[in-house]
């Protein structure tokens, strides 16, 4: 068997949560997705109940003192530094995910974390980086240029560092430039390139905390209220990291009437598609316990319209009318209580009533499953478009035109539109 020590290095990735969440899943994380917000007041953003945020903003180092991160809390919270170029998107994802007890992980990432618990944080970053199932997760949401662009990257980094190596120095140079330092110049703005960064921000351990893999240690933001406090002084803790996240947005173009704005946020949240399936599932089993009481010849007693509806309403779009999987931990216990709420209805007519609702539920429960289905297809198409490499039948249609003698053609009728459309202007 093959070990793969080095591995292909990590490549850039879209900030769209669709991205994101394939990433997450691939990671063997189940029952959430990112969602991308567009506000951060709580009217926005409150109702989901954000596990975690991601943001990714045009980087610029921060100046910071060691103290900021000498807080004992930091100990306890998992939290990787970032040793590889284009890994930020993965590291920001584990950063989180990896400080949600709530949160399902699958059996290779809980073993990761059980791992690297009590490394530090270079040491989960050196794991981050060897680790062929983090990385290959990583590279799959990769586009194909970007693929080629991570490898050209680590090429030139090692052709530059095995020159820099055999280049000989002379010690006429090192004494010059010991006397007379040579002074940096800094590059054009339009020459400076644009380096995009992920970073998180989670609650844990009290409290909410920036995790930067590019900075020492995880950054305190605000102390979450206590559990005791009262209704009035009691906060979420996106009310304590909100104040943070303004800064942030207003020192990267996001202030009032800012015209470049450059940076996105996601944030991590229950699963729609596990909430939308639980509750199909609840109705069907509903339904279930009802007719088992319904009297006899229940079906000419109930609305024609009702049961038309029951016989597609049921169906789930990627199953049958039967029972099916469930996802929330405490669905049975939800569906032992309205179990036992049935057994106390003896009218039929209140029977009726109930399986009417129950009916009209499922219509709507089904509506909703079929929407995060339908996204779901979406979002896979969009990763075959966004992962196919078109370049080879790029070549080979443009070989084919030079070979039928049409592409010199075409390249003229072009050029020769290019240079009208300057001499109108």
């Amino acid at each position: 068997m093959e070990h793969d020590l080095v591995g292909e290095p990590f490549a850039v990735i879209e900030s769209d949560p669709s991205v994101f969440t394939s990433l997450a899943r691939r990671l063997g994380i189940t029952g959430a997705e990112f969602v991308e917000l567009y506000d951060i007041e709580p009217w926005a953003v409150d109702h989901l109940n954000p596990l975690g945020l991601v943001f990714c903003f045009l980087w610029r180092k921060d100046a910071h003192r060691l103290a900021d991160f000498d807080d004992p809390a930091a100990e306890r919270v998992w939290f990787a530094n970032q040793l590889s170029d284009d890994a930020c998107a993965s590291q920001a994802l584990l950063n989180i995910a990896l400080n949600c007890p709530a949160l399902k992980i699958g059996g290779e990432l809980a073993m990761f974390k059980q791992d690297t618990e009590r490394m530090s944080p270079v040491m989960k970053g050196l794991a981050i980086s060897g680790s062929p199932f983090i990385r290959t997760a990583h590279r799959a949401l990769a586009r194909p240029s970007d693929l080629r662009g991570s490898l050209h990257s680590a090429a030139t980094t090692t052709l530059d560092a095995a020159k820099n190596k055999t280049k000989p120095v002379s010690k006429r140079a090192t004494a010059t430039a010991s006397k007379k330092p040579k002074k940096e110049t800094k590059p054009a703005a339009e020459e400076q390139e644009e380096v995009y960064h992920f970073i998180g921000y989670v609650p844990a351990q009290g409290k909410v905390w920036e995790l930067d893999g590019l900075k020492s240690g995880p950054l305190e933001v605000g102390e979450l209220p206590d559990d005791d406090a009262s209704e009035q002084e009691k906060k979420t803790w996106m009310d304590v990291v909100r104040p943070a996240l303004r800064m942030k947005m207003q020192k990267y173009g996001g202030a009032a009437g800012g015209s470049n704005i450059r940076f996105c946020l996601l944030a991590l949240v229950e699963g729609n598609f596990e909430k939308a399936s639980d509750a199909l599932e609840y109705l069907k089993r509903e339904k279930i316990s009802l007719e088992r009481k319904m009297p006899e010849s229940w079906e000419s007693l109930v609305d024609p319209n009702r049961l038309e509806q029951s016989k597609y309403a049921f169906v789930s779009p990627i199953g049958s009318a039967a029972p099916g999987p469930t996802y929330a931990a405490d669905f049975g216990a939800r569906r032992m209580e309205r179990d036992m709420e049935l057994l106390r209805i003896q009218s039929p007519q209140e029977l009726i009533e109930s399986w009417e609702r129950c009916v009209q539920s499922a219509v709507k429960a089904k509506v909703a499953l079929e929407d995060e289905v339908a996204k779901s297809y979406r979002a896979n198409t969009e990763h075959v478009k966004r992962t196919h490499d078109y370049e080879p039948f790029i070549k080979e249609y443009i070989a084919a035109l030079h070979n039928e003698g049409i592409l010199e053609a075409l390249l003229s009728v072009n050029s020769s539109k290019n240079k009208k459309h300057k001499k109108d202007n």
